[in-house]
């Protein structure tokens, strides 16, 4: 039976740009224990595909991992190769969404328009990421949320905190990017925990 993005849940990405595999196995932990069960590691920072690998072989089994920034189909290669099951991009390519699905992947690649979002869509996409969300605005999630079909997925990223993260519901967002409010290179476990505990409590408290 295919899985169903929906069964992860809260449908928040911890985005880890920068992460290392000196990290990467207490990072996870931390994340994994406060609730988040999907995490996203950068390409475009060094060993990427090594700390997918670590968190990977210590996720829970109703959580992923996968990789963020995926512009080519290398990439999309290569994170399957090292157990990623998410394709995360900030942008849409057409054909790295297909091939992220060809190889079984959750597909969210970036958008910034009603057109972006509605080609992501027919391309197979599971989610669109509205991509800068802080440059485009609440308002901008809103009206684009009207044009798209019924059950359409949209996760802001960009900006999104536990402060305004019912503004975002309420305008129509179906899940979360969390990058720098959430995790920084050499963060301590402590503040990753509290910070991680702040965003699950407002996800649950709607």
């Amino acid at each position: 039976m295919a899985l169903n993005i929906d069964d992860f849940q809260p449908p928040m990405v911890a985005i880890l740009r920068g992460l290392t595999a000196v990290e990467a196995p207490g990072v996870a932990d931390v994340l994994f224990a406060c609730g988040f069960r999907l995490l996203e590691v950068p390409l475009n920072r060094p060993g990427a595909l090594e700390c997918i690998a670590i968190i990977n072989s210590r996720k829970p089994a109703n959580a992923l991992v996968g990789g963020g920034t995926m512009l080519t189909l290398g990439d999309v290669e290569l994170v399957s190769q090292h157990g990623g099951g998410i394709m995360i991009a900030p942008n849409f390519n057409v054909d790295v969404v297909r091939r992220a699905k060809e190889l079984g992947m959750f597909a969210v690649p970036g958008v910034a328009t009603p057109t972006e979002a509605l080609a992501a869509l027919a391309a197979g996409a599971d989610v669109v990421k509205w991509f800068p969300a802080e440059a485009l605005g609440i308002g901008g999630l809103r009206s684009v949320k009207t044009i798209l079909p019924t059950g359409a997925r949209v996760w802001p990223v960009g900006g999104v905190s536990a402060g305004n993260l019912r503004d975002w519901r309420l305008a129509g967002a179906d899940g979360f990017g969390v990058g720098a409010r959430l995790y920084e290179p050499g963060i301590s476990l402590s503040v990753l925990e509290g910070r991680a505990n702040e965003l699950i409590a407002a996800w649950r408290a709607g």
